[in-house]
């Protein structure tokens, strides 16, 4: 892969990001973003949003959404990675330039990982920009509300039930929605003039560069969320863009090293996001995630008791591949999302959630090994820290040990090859102070929090 990495940066050596433009469709306006790869290929993705989400349309709202192309750019530059990244669309200073490359270079971690590609920060790009710089007017809107991204996993719809007394002021947002997204938002009372729906359309050229061999993997599709939903937010003056990523995101997927998954749902990322939004976008739009003080136990925990979402929720990436969302039952992510649930959820609703046991799949015991912390990595997906899982297999065979049932496979595997966990509470009481909440809705999470985890 490293020839293959060396190759084409040599054969592909300039990634442009030439323009995008706005184009007015009956209902709609069309985003669409040009870039280039010289002697290979043009990509001309677009984003799809309806009229009546977009107020302003003004040089702030063009300014966001140039940025939401430095974003886009990503999926399509990483086919072979060239070595340098011409900006013609808009202009970036040095410090946001610096800003972009790590953004890039942590968020592109597990593909420089899983390609076996030995890069620094320093030399992996080099950003040029060469629009003229542009002045921004300082102007000031009022704004309330929280917009809030939905994935339709259990995270989403904790978050919708912690905001339900701020109904009024509360709007959903989406990209590309599925079934499970639109199920969980109307159960939480939503209907579709509360819900902002973004259309994102990938050029098909990146597929056909995938199916030849080029250079592919995984993106940190988040940072999307996070400057699309600012851009809603400005168009429609809302305060905060809150969103439902734990304090478990921030843990590494490779033991020992900087690669993670999660990295744009980080608390470091968000962070960042907050320095640039603030200094580049001078407008007040807050954007934290509300379940962020927790974790993906404490969320479970939460969630058992949000019976109406309960056979409506869905967080396999490979089902949600399809409109109707599905569990495969197959993956990492279900197994993960089985075992977090399985001390608060009785068997009987689990199976009713899954349609299977997973715990008893044989199939499932690689994924099973990883997600226990016993191999050098965690499954490359959104799942909890190996601490909180290995809570949750042992609390588990606990329970069923004390009820004098059969253990099913994978935990019977567990308790043969792994001591267990002293199970105790400790895990469900953390309260992680790294988070950006401000007292209102730290009060709304711990009333909430306070209600079933003690």
């Amino acid at each position: 892969m490293k020839n293959k990495y060396e190759n084409l940066k040599q054969l592909y050596p300039k990634f442009l990001y030439k323009s995008f433009e706005i184009v007015k469709k009956d209902a709609i306006y069309e985003i669409i973003y040009h870039f280039e790869i010289p002697n290979l290929c043009t990509f001309h993705p677009k984003l799809q949003i309806k009229k009546e989400f977009i107020k302003k349309l003004d040089d702030t709202s063009k300014y966001i959404i140039f940025h939401i192309g430095m974003i886009e750019l990503i999926s399509y530059w990483k086919a072979v990675c060239s070595k340098e990244v011409i900006i013609e669309a808009g202009y970036l200073n040095e410090e946001q330039i610096k800003w972009f490359k790590k953004l890039y270079y942590y968020g592109l971690g597990e593909l420089f990982y899983r390609n076996h590609l030995d890069v620094s920060m320093d030399s992996f790009m080099d950003i040029k920009c060469v629009h003229e710089k542009e002045s921004l007017k300082n102007k000031t809107w009022e704004k309330k509300g929280n917009l809030i991204p939905i994935g339709g996993g259990k995270d989403s719809c904790v978050c919708l039930e912690i905001l339900k007394e701020e109904y009024d002021d509360n709007y959903c947002f989406m990209i590309n929605s599925k079934d499970a997204m639109e199920r969980c938002i109307k159960t939480a009372g939503y209907d579709e003039k509360k819900v902002f729906s973004v259309t994102r359309i990938i050029d098909k050229n990146i597929i056909k560069l995938n199916d030849q061999g080029f250079i592919n993997g995984h993106t940190p599709f988040s940072s999307l969320i996070a400057f699309t939903s600012y851009l809603l937010a400005y168009e429609n003056n809302i305060l905060n863009i809150v969103l439902s990523n734990e304090s478990s995101a921030n843990e590494e997927t490779v033991i020992g090293t900087t690669v993670n998954h999660q990295y744009s749902k980080s608390y470091e990322f968000e962070r960042d996001f907050n320095d640039y939004r603030a200094k580049y976008f001078q407008q007040d739009i807050n954007y934290f995630s509300l379940l962020r003080p927790l974790n993906e136990l404490q969320i479970a925990k939460l969630f058992s008791h949000y019976e109406k979402y309960h056979e409506l929720f869905r967080s396999c990436n490979l089902g949600s591949k399809n409109k109707k969302s599905t569990w495969c039952c197959n993956c990492p992510k279900c197994l993960f999302t089985f075992i977090i649930l399985s001390p608060f959820l009785s068997d009987e609703k689990l199976n009713s959630i899954f349609k299977e046991n997973l715990l008893d799949k044989k199939e499932l015991l690689q994924d099973f090994i990883s997600l226990t912390g016993n191999s050098k990595e965690k499954p490359f997906e959104c799942v909890g820290t190996t601490d909180e899982i290995r809570y949750a297999v042992s609390s588990k065979i606990e329970k069923l040990k004390k009820e004098n049932k059969k253990l099913p496979y994978l935990l019977k595997y567990y308790s043969e090859t792994n001591t267990l966990e002293n199970v105790n509470d400790n895990l469900l009481k953390e309260f992680n102070a790294s988070n950006n909440l401000d007292n209102k809705y730290k009060q709304l999470l711990e009333k909430e929090w306070g209600k079933y985890v003690y």
